[in-house]
């Protein structure tokens, strides 16, 4: 198993989100081997974070077009978690399963169709820099790349089954800035506005909006604000985030918050509302399910599949109207910590599963029946 020789080379460059030079040099290893099999590559390059990789094939005019996506960057600062290792049954370290084992899985399938002697073409890749910081860089290159594809198969981790992911909540982060009145709190006390108080009755009323029958979360978490016991507070600060499975969700939890930042429970207090969606939400559609009973006819087993409560770039495909399937990788499970492993039986499935989606939409120009 070549391809778990290119996962150790990957994992043991660290690549977190900030160190510009190390993600660049995971994906200059990248560049190497994709220019192997033939594929252009367009590098966007970046100052403070690390560039962006867009490898693209040979093209039929008349075929559809289906975009891998992957991101090179991980969580670790140096020095913190760099190691790799392996069992009979596991591989261990910083990116695993997250997600430099999903973009080794699209490369292995990739390299055995070359060769079988097929010729890749209508298939391209997008490898970011920022995902696990939020994209906040790259969700706009992705936007407009993904309006050029028909399809869009996304390599994070698997499901504990080998499901793939049709949905994924939507998730935005906002923050209200409330500046109050300081007054003595013993000699001018009615004379101050409690920033502090204004906060707790926001916080309230933020938390209210949560219903978990639609999957809907609103999580306050952090909030500051205040001198000291013997002043009435003059400002206070909330950072907040929601999490939503649907539009009408989106759009209610927005008109609501929108509505408690402009109400004063305390007189004198002003309050300033910043932040945005982050990844809009992800949903289980048709054309997904439709994907999904093709993807059965075509490799003759059936793929099951679930919906998340994590965001990825996914959800930013998805949200231009391209049929997104996520969770190409293989499985694994603590990411984001140091006990990071992924099940080397997955990846010889997931680089099959790969191999005949790509063989069948290399030969058929679409993943539709005949």
């Amino acid at each position: 198993m070549k391809y778990l020789d290119d996962l150790k080379t990957v994992v043991k460059i660290n690549s977190y989100t900030k160190n510009k030079s190390g993600v660049d040099k995971v994906g200059k290893v990248f560049d190497i081997w994709l220019k192997e099999l033939d594929f252009s590559c367009h590098i966007y390059k970046r100052e403070l974070i690390g560039d962006h990789r867009y490898y693209t094939s040979a093209k039929d005019k008349s075929s559809k077009k289906l975009l891998l996506l992957g991101h090179l960057d991980t969580v670790f600062a140096p020095g913190k978690f760099e190691n790799y290792s392996e069992d009979e049954y596991w591989v261990y370290g910083p990116g695993v399963c997250d997600m430099k084992g999903g973009n080794i899985v699209a490369l292995q399938a990739l390299r055995e169709l070359r060769e079988e002697g097929i010729k890749l073409k209508n298939i391209d890749i997008l490898f970011v820099s920022d995902e696990e910081t939020g994209s906040d860089d790259s969700k706009f290159l992705t936007s407009k790349l993904a309006q050029e594809y028909d399809y869009c198969f996304v390599y994070e981790a698997a499901g504990e089954n080998l499901e793939v992911v049709t949905g994924r909540k939507g998730v935005g982060t906002f923050t209200i800035d409330i500046q109050g009145v300081a007054a003595h709190a013993g000699n001018n006390y009615v004379h101050g506005s409690d920033a502090n108080l204004e906060a707790s009755y926001k916080l309230q009323n933020l938390v209210k909006l949560t219903n978990l029958e639609l999957g809907t979360t609103v999580n306050v978490g952090k909030i500051e604000g205040g001198i000291g016991a013997n002043t009435i507070s003059p400002h206070a600060h909330i950072v907040f985030e929601i999490r939503y499975k649907s539009e009408a969700e989106r759009d209610r939890l927005l008109r609501e918050i929108n509505t408690i930042v402009q109400t004063n429970y305390v007189q004198g207090c002003v309050s300033v509302l910043r932040g945005s969606i982050q990844r809009d939400v992800m949903q289980t559609t048709q054309a997904s399910l439709d994907l999904i009973e093709n993807i059965t006819h075509i490799t003759g087993s059936e793929l099951t599949y679930e919906e998340r409560g994590g965001v990825s770039d996914a959800n930013i495909v998805s949200s231009n109207g391209v049929v997104t399937l996520d969770g190409f990788g293989p499985f694994g499970d603590g990411d984001h910590t140091n006990n990071e492993r992924a099940s080397k039986e997955s990846f010889q499935s997931r680089i099959e599963l790969s191999k005949k989606l790509f063989r069948y939409f290399i030969n058929n120009s679409d993943f539709k029946g005949e």
